[in-house]
């Protein structure tokens, strides 16, 4: 959803393939990190993925929905251009107008 305020060429299959993946990332790797607390079990299953714990972990599940948006994106049909056009009218503050001189 983020990089679709940046891309146009967003679509929903971008935008909902990367939120299952991201999300599901974060919340298989958090659910393994503390098994002890959600899970009951006696040890957890992972301590941590590449060094990142459980609190950081989220920042890998967002760098994967923002790869497998912009993959997926590209891959599937663009979204028609009455929906790019509104992306880009959002880019643009209302109400702007030259700059002015100081």
């Amino acid at each position: 959803i983020l990089l679709g305020i940046f891309d146009k060429r967003t679509n929903a299959a971008g935008a909902i393939s990367g939120l299952v993946v991201g999300l599901g990332f974060t919340m298989i790797m958090i659910g393994m990190m503390r098994s002890v607390q959600i899970f009951g079990t006696a040890e957890p299953m992972m301590t941590d993925f590449m060094g990142i714990s459980a609190e950081g972990i989220g920042t890998i599940g967002m760098i994967l929905n923002l790869i497998i948006t912009y993959v997926v994106s590209r891959i599937t049909t663009a979204p028609p251009q009455e929906i790019q056009d509104l992306v880009e009218s959002v880019r643009v503050p209302r109400g702007a107008g030259e700059a002015a001189a100081h």
